[in-house]
């Protein structure tokens, strides 16, 4: 566990018996990313869910509806999700699936029943979503990551990617984008980081003065967490959440 007076982190824990929630003054997050239609993980309760993507294995849309349907048995109240690379039947923009899929795909994430399990689908979009202790959270979420190979929601450079990280509203508190940013949690197996520069950048700039967690994925082995104080005094937590069969979800909370 790391701790400080206004976060704590699990990263490892005994997932029968996870860390008693801090009370009514803090947000519990549990934190997921890249699960491939895989829902065989033991995910611990918590107030928010946040998942940073690649939902699927390939992109099909019946790969795509086996983690939604497991998303929704979940029991976390609110649920945070955005897309990734690997969600190709969620972006009209990849032209593998026809229209009609799209459309369907991105119902699916947006429905009725989506919303009845607490499920707020965000494709560069912002939301606020005030949880159980009464605390209104601003959230925005990104399924964005530079281009590596053929998938979805990708850009070339950091023209591109400025323009697209140029719209977090500056109320942002908790960040999700399936990238992660250049030198944070980035390192690939060939030892070099493959994060966002782009990012990395506006994280470090006053437009993201006010986020206080990051979650990301897409870089499997660089799963982790930190967390580092900003030059104001406030503190963010950083976490690659690209859970492994052998990986825990990590649990963040906040005091509100």
């Amino acid at each position: 566990m790391n701790t400080s007076s206004t976060a704590r982190i699990f990263p490892i824990y005994d997932p029968k018996n996870p860390p008693e929630h801090p009370g009514e003054e803090w947000t519990r997050f549990v934190c997921i990313s890249d699960t491939h239609s895989h829902t065989h993980y033991n995910v611990p309760p918590g107030d928010v869910l946040l998942h940073a993507g690649d939902l699927s294995s390939w992109g099909s849309y019946p790969q795509l509806a086996k983690t939604v349907n497991w998303l929704r048995t979940l029991p976390h109240p609110v649920k945070v999700v955005v897309a990734g690379n690997h969600d190709l039947c969620l972006d009209e923009e990849v032209e593998l699936y026809k229209s009609s899929v799209v459309t369907a795909a991105k119902d699916m994430m947006r429905n009725e029943a989506a919303l009845q399990a607490g499920i707020h689908y965000l494709e560069y979009d912002s939301a606020e979503v005030t949880v159980q202790n009464g605390r209104t959270w601003h959230f925005y979420g990104s399924p964005a990551a530079p281009k590596y190979a053929s998938g979805s929601f990708q850009y070339r450079d950091i023209k591109q990617g400025d323009k697209i990280y140029n719209r977090i509203p500056s109320s942002t508190e908790i960040l999700l984008t399936h990238t992660p940013p250049y030198g944070i949690h980035d390192l690939c197996k060939k030892g070099t980081h493959v994060g966002c520069r782009s990012l990395a950048s506006h994280l470090q700039s006053d437009q993201l003065a006010n986020c206080r967690l990051h979650v990301f994925g897409h870089i499997h082995e660089a799963f982790g967490v930190s967390i580092d104080t900003l030059p104001g005094g406030l503190e963010r937590v950083s976490v690659n959440a690209a859970i492994r069969r052998s990986d825990f979800p990590i649990i963040v909370d906040l005091r509100n």
